[in-house]
């Protein structure tokens, strides 16, 4: 009887050992995992103070402005100048953005041309442009800074790879499905950040190694007295002053004929009134 009490005893302690057992291990599993997310979500969001810290490193040696400038020019030749342009520009290594030119009773009468040139030849070119011309008639020309720009985004962007590198490494160790979907999240947000902050960044690479000049043209005109066509013209004069006479014939005429018909009684009268009289001197004359 004694033995079966021992036996009964013992076999309970076993449960109650493995019982407490199975609670430690989960305790320390629930333990590693809240270790680890606290440790992944501490990463995520220290990525804002690394951002902060990155944003107050030096500012860059080169500066980054961006050049433009506007030109009014005055040529004696249109045609001529916006071809020394153009050479002028792909010997410096830049490109012709756009050129339009505009004509006045089949003669170039003015010009526009949008060029870039790379920065460090934009003031010889704006010489050389200013040297085609006649006349300078307009010049403007402006400059922006976006140093400050871009070594912000520079360090954003240090940050971002920085935070992207650390996600791809959780995402390595991850074993939960959980904790791969809630890394993949992140991951793709940070990805589409760094996108933008790079398209961001080469735009303003762009503007500043490439300066865009505006030049427009306009033909010096030779202003020639006018000539009266008129006073060349002779056969035109000599059927204008004929058909003048002809209409004063007409008139003449047309004013003789109104007269005789319109005072005939009178002139029938006065007729036979002269016929009666020369009758009589003709007749005492014979006497």
């Amino acid at each position: 009887m004694n033995r079966k009490i021992m036996m009964l005893m013992f076999s309970l302690y076993l449960l109650l050992a493995g019982c407490s057992s199975n609670e430690k291990d989960d305790s320390a599993s629930k333990v590693q995992d809240e270790k680890a997310e606290s440790k992944m979500d501490a990463s995520i969001s220290g990525n804002k103070v690394q951002e902060e810290v990155a944003e107050k490193e030096g500012m860059t040696d080169e500066r980054k402005v961006i050049h433009q400038a506007q030109l009014e020019l005055k040529v004696k030749n249109l045609e001529k100048a916006q071809i020394k342009i153009e050479n002028k520009v792909a010997e410096y290594g830049g490109y012709v953005v756009e050129s339009n030119v505009y004509r006045e009773d089949e003669e170039l009468v003015e010009g526009t041309i949008t060029v870039r040139v790379p920065e460090a030849h934009f003031q010889d070119f704006l010489a050389d442009s200013e040297g085609e011309a006649s006349e300078v008639v307009g010049r403007n020309v402006t400059g922006q800074d976006v140093t400050e720009q871009y070594v912000d985004l520079k360090a954003r962007l240090k940050s971002k790879r920085a935070v992207e590198e650390r996600l791809l490494a959780f995402m390595k160790d991850a074993e939960k499905t959980e904790d791969l979907l809630k890394i993949s999240s992140d991951l793709a947000v940070v990805q589409e950040e760094i996108e933008q902050l790079t398209g961001q960044m080469k735009y303003l690479e762009n503007q500043t190694s490439y300066s865009t000049v505006t030049i427009t043209l306009s033909q010096d005109r030779i202003v020639v007295p006018g000539i009266d066509n008129k006073e060349l013209n002779t056969w035109e004069r000599t059927k204008k002053q004929l058909a003048t006479s002809a209409n004063l014939l007409l008139k003449a005429g047309s004013g003789i004929i109104v007269f005789i018909i319109g005072n005939l009684p009178i002139l029938i009268i006065l007729g036979g009134a002269g016929a009666v009289v020369h009758w009589v001197i003709k007749r005492r004359g014979k006497r």
